[in-house]
């Protein structure tokens, strides 16, 4: 077995550097591949590191609060049986030929702009031309960073796009009163300006109901759909979370209602939070979430409820749900039609996606088409 390196991940395409936070691992633990080894914190939000190679961690290089560039060299991992000195030796040999990536080398693609019925709408579009493009569709409150771990990792083989829905990110503010009807219109709308004919589509929460109904009203658009903790599967819905998010203006505050969105509060950073703070500044973005969250819930009720459709889908349907949910519950996943394929991932919350990433990735692919 050849000396392999861990390095520091790129997650998200404008992630430059992060901080090796906690090793969960010790020196000498024989590693599984996808294996939690380690927390690392980015400028968006803290994550689980899964090793990307199988083997026997020989050394740590990087030690808990380092703060390391991208590629950066975290640890080796070797057979029991290479000597020390061999070990010693390619860590020299990487640290001397290592170099960080200039930022204008490292510069992330740039969102692109759509328009679409008299609204701009911000979209990050990668990976090559060719083959059914992935459409991901992010929930209340978010925007098209909330993909930032699964976007490039579906991008390998097909064009990928996350949007910012109107009244979030980029996009216009303006949402036309903020129903599940206009905002599923404006999406298909936008697929038309893109000319995208047949879509992989993925949503998470409020775009989980707006993928559903896209693929109730539009099946033969759709090759597939992935739901991530998708809004509309039962009534029930944390009406603290979304009063709070709309509500709460001063950082401290503010966290505490984010913390709802993940089963470790420890993965909600600061600069997470003052990215919140920032785009609700935005002028009309209250306004805008005002709108949506008054066709989402009322009272903890959801005001859209597509359970009872969900027979009527016809192409692949993959749901994933962390059992950690503190927005919407996990039980919705439960007693769903039986070719529905349910995924409920153990330690993870609202954000399976970015919670479990590695996991939510593999399935991601499966649905795309792509053997993992």
């Amino acid at each position: 077995m050849a000396i392999l390196p861990i390095t520091m991940p790129k997650w998200g395409l404008a992630m430059q550097e992060g901080t090796l936070v906690k090793w969960a691992v010790e020196e000498g633990a024989l590693l599984k591949n996808s294996q939690e080894i380690a927390d690392i914190e980015t400028t968006k939000i803290a994550n689980i590191f899964e090793s990307p190679v199988a083997g026997v961690l020989r050394k740590k290089v990087a030690q808990d609060g380092d703060v390391l560039p991208v590629g950066a060299l975290l640890g080796v991992v070797a057979e029991a049986s290479t000597p020390e000195a061999d070990i010693d030796a390619y860590v020299a040999e990487f640290q001397a030929n290592f170099k960080v990536e200039d930022e204008a080398a490292a510069a992330a693609p740039e969102p692109e702009f759509a328009d679409v019925a008299g609204k701009r709408i911000r979209y990050l579009k990668l990976g090559p031309d060719g083959g059914t493009p992935v459409v991901m569709i992010h929930g209340f409150g978010a925007d098209l960073s909330s993909f930032m771990f699964n976007h490039a990792a579906l991008a390998e083989e097909r064009p990928v796009y996350a949007i910012d829905l109107p009244g979030h990110g980029g996009s216009s503010k303006d949402v036309s009163g903020g129903s599940l009807e206009r905002l599923t219109a404006d999406v298909l709308a936008l697929l038309q300006v893109l000319g995208i004919a047949r879509v992989h589509l993925v949503g998470h929460s409020l775009g989980g109901a707006i993928a559903t109904r896209i693929a109730l009203d539009r099946p033969e658009r759709i090759e597939s759909l992935t739901l991530l903790a998708p809004a509309g599967f039962g009534p029930e819905i944390s009406q603290v979370f979304i009063d709070g998010f709309i509500a709460e203006s001063r950082a401290r505050k503010l966290k505490s209602v984010l913390e709802m969105l993940v089963a470790d509060a420890d993965l909600v950073s600061t600069s997470m939070v003052d990215d919140v703070v920032k785009f609700k500044r935005i002028d009309g973005a209250l306004d805008a979430l005002r709108q949506i969250a008054g066709h989402l819930a009322v009272g903890g009720v959801q005001s859209s409820l597509l359970r009872d459709r969900l027979a009527e889908l016809t192409m692949p349907v993959a749901v994933i749900w962390g059992d950690k949910d503190q927005v919407l519950p996990a039980t919705h996943a439960e007693d769903l039609p039986g070719k529905i394929s349910v995924t409920r991932l153990p330690g993870a919350g609202h954000l399976p996606h970015m919670e479990k990433s590695g996991e939510v990735n593999a399935i991601l692919k499966r649905q795309a088409g792509k053997t993992v």
